[in-house]
């Protein structure tokens, strides 16, 4: 009995009688206690309760028996510790009484929920090292970033302690550890799953609900599992024509796509490994039969809207933190944060609520601007992931400024404002053997598109069999 495949291998193996929930749990279990001590990515473990709900009536959905890691921010889980890398929530112990939406979802498709992953303090950086439970290590490399802020996530995905990792998206954050760690992360379509019932939006317009696997059949399947409005919504993204696992074995008429290298704004080259990743990609989807051409949406290049984003962003650190205090009946001050989020929050403070709606209007009219280029005739846009290939821990000051905190999601940010699908390919590997993510950024409500051409390239350039070695960069 083999039990390494992806989770839809895993689950048709439970379906035909090859393996039993406990069985799944059990192995997975065992791998996180095997590798996790090197890698850090899980947090919270609720084994005994896998243990109990595997060998209990779980819900007949298309995951059945199958084991999950939920992020530790913003999806919770009812009787679970929650703390999103907060030393101060740790402290007090602080339990959610209930499950989110997303989380039900999880569990009626089927999962169970073996544990909860790392992220970075409030989920506001682009490598996951909290103070509270320390770095997150990329399996590939124990000396670099596994990214952020799902970075624990991808890291527990690539090392193989899970098949699939649930992880939230805004900024990059799905995308992002995605491809430092050499796994798939797609950010689907602006509501296209629920933040429900705690939140309708979350950050304003940025936040997206994901996973993190290995195979793009799982990426598909698990969203036909969870998307879709929940009672409330403010909005919801159109359905798709048809399941986005079908879309996995179709093959994609003729597309025209462009790409771009050079980071915006800053008009600087990425680093040559990302460039070449880049122009790699753009090769394989011209003998994949598409039209390829260096061209990208001229939007990316407005310098107003970093400044608009930092506004929503920051105001909206400096919300958690009014929300967290609520919660637990004091005023948290900068003794009980880590300097980096003391510091954004009290950025955000000092923007009025007449420059809050500003700057959503200024977002808001960019999108319109950057989607355009979809409308004006092509399919899809290759750019590199990350400017840079993963980098070493440490990387983010301990007293950053915005730029510090900015710096790494030039690529994957503008796609949040836009609520546009874009999903990070692991289609590169450094002579160092270091991952490097693609991205292929399609229309908005166009997922179906993204899983087709990913599908494609998967199949033309097979990555899902490439494994960190045990201990690698030890």
């Amino acid at each position: 009995m083999s039990v390494d495949g992806d989770a839809v291998a895993q689950a048709e193996l439970v379906r035909e009688g090859g393996a039993s929930p406990s069985e799944l749990v059990q192995a997975a279990i065992d791998r996180i206690e095997d590798a996790d001590g090197a890698v850090n990515a899980v947090v919270h473990r609720r084994f005994g309760a896998a243990r109990r709900e595997a060998e209990g009536a779980l819900p007949a959905g298309p995951f059945r028996g199958v084991p999950l890691l939920v992020k530790d921010a913003v999806c919770h889980t009812a009787g679970d510790p929650y703390h999103v890398g907060m030393r101060l929530l740790a402290e007090r112990g602080w339990v959610e009484p209930d499950d989110t939406e997303l989380a039900t979802r999880f569990r009626r498709a089927g999962f169970v929920i073996v544990g909860r992953t790392n992220t970075p303090e409030l989920a506001t950086a682009y490598t996951t090292e909290p103070v509270l439970y320390g770095p997150t290590r990329n399996p590939w490399d124990l000396s670099r970033s596994a990214g952020g802020s799902s970075g624990g996530s991808a890291a527990a995905v690539a090392a193989g302690m899970v098949a699939v990792a649930h992880g939230n998206d805004m900024g990059g954050s799905i995308r992002v550890p995605a491809a430092c760690c050499g796994v798939v992360g797609l950010k689907p379509t602006r509501a296209r799953t629920s933040l429900g019932p705690d939140f309708g939006e979350y950050w304003a317009m940025l936040t997206h609900e994901g996973v993190l696997t290995r195979t793009v059949r799982d990426t598909a399947a698990v969203l036909d599992a969870v998307a879709g409005p929940a009672p409330g919504d403010p909005y919801t993204a159109p359905p798709p024509a048809r399941p986005y696992r079908a879309c996995v074995d179709a093959d994609p008429p003729p597309l025209r796509v462009g790409f771009r290298t050079t980071v915006p704004v800053e008009g600087t080259d990425a680093d040559p490994d990302c460039v070449r990743a880049v122009r790699l990609t753009a090769r394989l989807l011209e003998r994949c039969g598409h039209r390829v051409e260096e061209a990208a949406p001229d939007a990316l290049d407005d310098p107003g809207v970093g400044e608009h984003f930092a506004a929503v962003f920051t105001a909206s650190v400096a919300r958690d933190l009014d929300r967290w205090g609520e919660r637990l009946g004091m005023q948290i001050g900068p003794d009980d944060v880590e300097p980096r989020n003391w510091m954004l929050a009290e950025h955000g403070r000092s923007v009025s609520g007449a420059a809050l709606l500003a700057a959503v209007e200024h977002l808001q009219a960019h999108a319109r601007r950057l989607a355009g280029w979809w409308s004006g005739g092509f399919d899809l846009l290759v750019t590199p992931t990350l400017p840079v290939v993963p980098p070493p821990l440490g990387r983010l000051p301990v007293r950053p400024d915005l730029a510090a905190v900015a710096d790494l999601g030039q690529f994957t940010a503008p796609f949040n404002v836009t609520g546009q699908p874009a999903v990070s390919l692991p289609l590169h590997v450094t002579d160092e053997g270091l991952p490097v993510g693609v991205q292929l950024v399609a229309a908005y409500g166009r997922e179906d598109l993204l899983v087709t051409v990913a599908a494609q390239l998967e199949r033309a350039a097979p990555w899902s069999g490439r494994r960190p070695a045990p201990g690698s960069g030890t």
